[in-house]
């Protein structure tokens, strides 16, 4: 097998995880791309709730569902995905099974908006509380910029303190490419109670 691209191995363990009927969240809609991804894998009887602050994203995620016909399998929230565990509905508590980060900024958007360390922490961690075991968390890092920078150093100091007893962390990354290159933390629940 070749080495996949961040990309395609994001998806590939994101697809391990979920099945159809299940639940998803895309913390980051940005254009949509993961999130017409996530709502093809969840089937007619699944569901994906999709996050996102700026109103051109939603607008753009929106847009692109209904292209494929399946915006009737997604909620998305113009709100901060640290607000995740308020937002969704409490019937999808602990039946998680996927989530999906692209980290940074809305490409083709205002590069001044960025996620946050903070809020990406705490969304990562209220995840955790609600996500199923076997679960699984993909983040895609973007570290080309100097936001991107500080995220990522908070985010690698954070998954280094989950308890391996409730949570395996994986860091997949290409070690002699330029500029930057993204790379991908994903995190897989163990038990309940992680986070």
């Amino acid at each position: 097998m070749a080495i996949m691209n961040i990309l395609p191995f994001a998806r590939f363990l994101l697809d391990g995880a979920l099945k159809e009927g299940g639940i998803a969240v895309d913390a980051t809609v940005g254009n949509g791309h993961d999130t017409v991804f996530l709502a093809e894998r969840v089937g007619e009887r699944g569901h994906v709730f999709g996050f996102d602050i700026q109103a051109e994203a939603i607008a753009a995620a929106r847009a692109r569902l209904a292209e494929h016909g399946l915006d009737g399998r997604v909620t998305l929230f113009q709100t901060s995905h640290s607000l995740l565990l308020e937002t969704l509905p409490r019937h999808v508590h602990g039946r998680v099974a996927a989530a999906v980060f692209n980290l940074g900024y809305l490409p083709g958007g205002n590069k001044q908006i960025v996620t946050k360390p903070e809020s990406t922490i705490e969304a990562v961690r209220q995840l955790l509380s609600i996500l199923k075991p076997g679960g699984v968390i993909a983040l895609v890092v973007y570290h080309g910029h100097p936001e991107g920078k500080i995220e990522r150093d908070a985010l690698l100091d954070y998954v280094r303190t989950l308890d391996q007893r409730r949570a395996h962390v994986l860091q997949y990354q290409f070690l002699n490419r330029r500029n930057d290159p993204p790379f991908l933390l994903a995190i897989e629940k163990r038990t309940n109670g992680a986070g």
